[in-house]
């Protein structure tokens, strides 16, 4: 393959362009406050283990500077599933610093513009948990009883809900509900695999490194008093504590040995998203040579202990003992890599998975279950998760 990458003014003279809006409904995004891709056609599929290989194949000629070809994609929860990535044939880019570029694989047609915008409509939807709710508090009362019996420290139980409609739902649209309230949380489409993560599972840039895991969940009402009220109980929360930690631990000492210097918060912060608001710490760290690709340590840290558990092959095990079904791509990762191994990737929750059709979305949403958790609890706190993709995919 050959690749081309020039300044988006050159190829776009008209202006800035929302990454949204070169996305649309049948491309690819990942973005966060501005920062990020966006890709077009399908240059090549690539299995995960050959896509340093693949990219670093590519016979490139880079005009902007410090650009790399770049794939994008996601990585299942599972971890005997194989993943695989997408080398866009158009690729969006705009960087912290202010440079934006157009790469292009062996001379695609340029097609950044879409045709139109998505405008609002009256849909119809129906919203059904594919989950048994007493399925579900059973299997969080089976997590918490595993870890009062010192078998564990700590599962994460999902449930499922499914939103169907007669009619195709607009992924552009959603794309863009999504930005209108998750701005700040790290926004992805990958063939049908669409969301709004507030989670960062690790960004390699140069020789820094970073993760800002979150675990300890409280929801947001909207009145400035109750939240501030629930962000104070949730910082004083010793279950929440808990559950905290036992995630901060795992992903310090996995990055260590890779690194010269590693740092982390003393204390967590409350992190507020439109609908939740959640215990993070971030951690930032110095890489050591020879410097990892980013997907190396994609898969030593997915899934986390803040999606699935501690110890990590004790909780999985629970977890596909309990749950009644298979994850998929919610709770592993997704995200984008370069040929130089520099990359984000982001924890794949507040999410969706639809259809090949488009007219049903499968929503999945957990919690950590330590000591002092109880199943009604549980319940209500992945009802406040599962609100971020409901009002996107529903509210007009």
């Amino acid at each position: 393959m050959r690749a081309l990458t020039r300044p988006l003014l050159d190829v776009y003279p008209n202006g800035n362009i929302d990454l949204n809006d070169v996305a649309r409904g049948d491309g690819y995004l990942f973005v966060r406050d501005g920062v990020g891709i966006a890709g077009r056609g399908v240059a090549a599929r690539v299995p995960l283990a050959e896509v340093s290989a693949a990219l670093s194949a590519i016979d490139h000629i880079d005009e902007v500077g410090g650009v790399h070809p770049t794939a994008i994609g996601s990585i299942p929860f599972e971890l005997d599933s194989a993943g695989e990535l997408i080398i866009p044939q158009i690729l969006v880019g705009k960087a912290a610093d202010g440079r934006q570029w157009v790469t292009v694989i062996d001379d695609a047609s340029v097609d950044l513009v879409p045709l139109s915008t998505p405008t609002a409509r009256a849909q119809s939807f129906t919203v059904a948990p594919l989950t048994d709710i007493d399925h579900y508090l059973a299997a969080v009362a089976m997590a918490r009883d595993a870890v009062r019996d010192g078998v564990l420290t700590k599962a994460v139980i999902a449930r499922e809900v499914v939103v169907t409609s007669p009619e195709a739902i607009d992924v552009h649209a959603v794309l863009r509900r999504l930005h209108a309230s998750f701005g700040s949380s790290y926004r992805y489409s990958v063939d049908g695999f669409i969301g709004a993560s507030p989670e960062l599972l690790v960004e390699i840039d140069g020789n820094a490194v970073r993760c800002h895991p979150l675990a300890g969940t409280t929801a947001r009402t909207g009145d400035p008093e109750t939240d501030r009220a629930a962000a104070a109980e949730l910082l004083a929360s010793e279950k929440n504590q808990i559950e905290h930690r036992v995630v901060i631990d795992m992903i310090y000492d996995t990055l260590l040995p890779w690194c010269s210097y590693l740092d982390w918060q003393p204390e967590p912060s409350v992190i507020s998203v439109a609908n939740v608001q959640h215990l993070g710490s971030a951690l930032e760290g110095h890489l050591s040579d020879p410097r990892p690709n980013v997907l190396e340590l994609v898969r030593a840290l997915s899934p986390t202990p803040a999606l699935g558990g501690f110890p990590r092959i004790e909780a999985l095990a629970l977890i596909a003992k309990a749950e009644g079904f298979t994850r998929g791509r919610y709770g592993g990762a997704v995200g984008w890599v370069d040929a130089s191994g520099n990359g984000t990737w982001a924890v794949a929750i507040r999410c969706a998975e639809l259809s090949a059709d488009r007219r049903q979305a499968r929503l999945v949403a957990g919690g950590g279950i330590v000591a002092a958790s109880e199943p009604l609890s549980e319940l209500a706190e992945t009802q406040a998760k599962l609100q971020a993709m409901l009002s996107a995919i529903i509210r007009p």
